[in-house]
């Protein structure tokens, strides 16, 4: 793909909307939405101009995505009638391997591949994907837009957000600036969540599958567990309590609806693991030990957590080509709440050339769940 074409899309990223996936926790809403005016077009106009370069770069998801197609068709009939005929409905797959997903003003919906891969034939996936971004097309872009221009224009000049060059004649920083349009961004992601849950709930996928999705994302390397004040996306960590605030009226929707959870749309729910934070122990007069508190939901059988050290990540399914000593490994039932796996590291060779880096747990076929960052060894 030429660079162009790259850089385009990724100011589409920061223009369209505050994007999917990977901060405070808002407990209520931080700033008051933009009021949008009833002849505001500038989205709709912005979308026109753009969609066909949008769509020159991706394509009709085809056989292969089947399921994304199926599911996409399934969450828009929980739309109101009017959205068929507001917007432009249509999924479109971006074939660059990236782990992203975002939404034009006009109601098309674009999927790299990567994430689109990831989510594979499951219809649960998929619908936790495609409900966050329907959700983002009621207008966020127009929100987005209106909320920068009075960040600009609060002091009668214009900021550039971003730009520490440029000089602070309002009352306003440009750092603060960056700071308050990176919360608003990011509680229009929350807001994009909670209703994606209920969105999902309605079309008959269990909100379990919105965790395990964002969890699945971390462990591949996509987002952090804490977001800096300028980011746009909430972190991982602080989207699971978000979720939680919506999860429960959402699982209540879905069980009302969906009695017999295997005869859903997205059938059984997943297995979730919450993985927190590992803590570091001493134990005996030279070695240490690694603790890993974590709970499961919707767990039949066990899972393998492995500690990885050293640097890189080694992907499960070449883990025969890990040199010895380099990974410890438990399989575990999770069945207290917390559950605590704890690793001892005087087993590991080289320690003191090594710090442990990961913690990842993996279902039975080898599936990655969740990822936790392991604390640095002492030396």
């Amino acid at each position: 793909m030429e660079l162009a074409t790259v850089a385009l899309r990724r100011i589409l990223l920061k223009v369209l909307v505050c994007l999917l996936f990977a901060f405070p926790a808002f407990a209520q809403q931080i700033f008051d939405s933009p009021q949008i005016p009833a002849n505001f077009k500038l989205d709709m106009e912005t979308a026109a101009r753009l969609r066909p370069e949008l769509m020159a770069q991706s394509s009709l998801p085809g056989s292969h995505y089947a399921a994304g197609a199926q599911v996409f068709k399934q969450l828009l009939e929980q739309l109101p009638k009017i959205s068929w005929t507001k917007f432009a409905w249509q999924l479109r797959i971006v074939d660059d391997d990236q782990l992203d997903a975002y939404a034009s003003p006009d109601g098309a919906i674009f999927v790299e591949s990567g994430l689109a891969k990831l989510a594979g034939q499951s219809n649960g996936l998929w619908a936790a994907i495609l409900s966050h971004e329907i959700a983002h097309v009621r207008r966020d872009w127009a929100r987005r837009y209106l909320y920068q221009k009075s960040l600009e224009s609060s002091g009668n000049s214009e900021i550039l957000l971003g730009d520490p060059g440029l000089p602070s004649t309002s009352w306003i920083t440009t750092q603060k600036a960056s700071e308050n349009l990176g919360r608003f961004c990011r509680q229009m992601e929350v807001d994009a969540d909670r209703e994606s849950l209920m969105l999902m709930a309605r079309a008959g996928f269990h909100p379990d599958f919105a965790p395990a999705l964002h969890h699945i994302l971390h462990a591949a390397g996509s987002g952090a567990r804490q977001a800096s004040l300028n980011a746009m996306h909430p972190a991982w960590e602080e989207r699971d309590r978000e979720l939680m605030r919506t999860y429960f009226a959402a699982r209540i929707e879905f069980e009302h609806r969906w009695p017999d959870w295997y005869a859903s749309p997205g059938g059984n729910p997943p297995v979730v693991i919450f993985a927190d934070a590992p803590k570091l122990k001493k134990a005996g007069s030279s070695g240490w030990q690694i603790q890993v508190p974590m709970r499961c939901q919707n767990l039949a059988g066990t899972v393998e957590v492995v500690l990885r050290v050293g640097s890189g990540v080694v992907p499960r399914h070449v883990t025969d080509q890990v040199p010895p000593g380099s990974e410890l490994r438990q399989l575990t039932g999770c069945t207290s709440d917390p559950t605590v796996v704890t690793f001892t590291l005087a087993n590991i060779s080289e320690r003191g050339k090594a710090d442990a880096t990961d913690v990842y747990v993996f279902d039975l076929v080898g599936d990655v769940l969740d990822r936790a960052e392991a604390p640095k060894l002492p030396h």
